[in-house]
């Protein structure tokens, strides 16, 4: 691990595909697969670097989050950073217990059949192979779903009511198989049950917070002891490029949200899964 441009290239790949309906991790695996990678070690690399994608939502949503843990310290004025778009309403209802309850509905099916299928996924879904499928399963789901385009029912993350929150946590374990994309499962499943599109994918990057430092938190503490103060550049690198990726992917996602649908990702995952089956049927690993 001693190469700080594959680590930047990793944290490029993380960051603008994290939150995007293409799958972060999909990527990850074909990215590793091309640049040789392999190994513990690597694996919880990826683990690394996702957290930075994960602060880049903490910090954007950060008058969110702080709305969830201490509703009474956020500030009703306008936000003079210029990211006024990612606070809540001053009379939010996304917030304090109930916003939390709402965060723990939606993590809990994903984490329950994560927990049970942990191992199983990790041997037989955790190839380039699979994450063709994927890719073009996700692909179809988001085709049909912005074809029939349910009627909206929900405006705004004010309006998630728990039985909203727990259907698009069921959405959510689409997700473990990896090339289908959290971000996709949630942001269709959110649609499927009424939200509209930018809400949906609001809610999808803060509720992948919760779930993404479970898991990313489970897989530190076992395999944290692996690096040693060698390898500290390289996972440096491939945090803070995370972070600023994702920082910009998610301004990016929400600003084209606005103007279009989500067929274009859709396409780039159809051109993209025959090519990866085209290319590692070949015999390249």
């Amino acid at each position: 691990m001693d190469s700080w441009i594959s680590a930047a290239l990793l944290g490029v790949v993380e960051g603008l595909t994290e939150f995007l309906p293409i799958s972060s991790t999909g990527h990850l695996i074909l990215a590793n697969s091309l640049l040789g990678l392999s190994g513990q070690k690597i694996a919880t690399f990826d683990v690394i670097i996702q957290l930075g994608a994960i602060l880049a939502v903490v910090v954007l949503y950060r008058r969110r989050f702080l709305g969830l843990v201490a509703p009474s310290l956020v500030q009703t004025d306008q936000d003079q950073s210029g990211l006024a778009e990612f606070a809540p309403p001053p009379s939010s209802q996304f917030a304090g217990i109930r916003g939390l309850f709402l965060l723990f509905l939606t993590s809990l099916p994903a984490a329950l059949l994560g927990l049970a299928s942990h191992d199983l996924i990790k041997s037989n879904l955790f190839g380039p192979i699979s994450v063709a499928w994927a890719l073009g399963a996700g692909a179809v789901v988001i085709l049909i779903i912005e074809t029939v385009r349910p009627k909206p029912r929900y405006a705004s993350l004010d309006d998630i009511t728990p039985l909203l929150a727990l259907g698009i946590g069921c959405f959510q374990c689409l997700a473990l198989w990896p090339g289908f994309s959290r971000s996709a499962a949630t942001i269709m499943g959110g649609m499927v049950l009424g939200a509209r599109r930018t809400m949906a994918a609001e809610y999808s990057f803060i509720a992948a917070v919760p779930i993404m430092i479970a898991a990313s938190g489970l897989e530190l503490v076992k395999n944290l002891g692996l690096f040693t103060s060698s390898d500290m550049m390289f996972l440096v690198t491939g945090f803070v490029v995370s972070f600023f990726s994702a920082w910009a992917a998610i301004k990016f996602f929400i600003a084209l949200l606005g103007k279009t649908t989500l067929r274009p990702f859709a396409y780039y995952r159809l051109a993209l899964a025959p090519l990866v089956l085209l290319f590692w049927s070949t015999g390249v690993n």
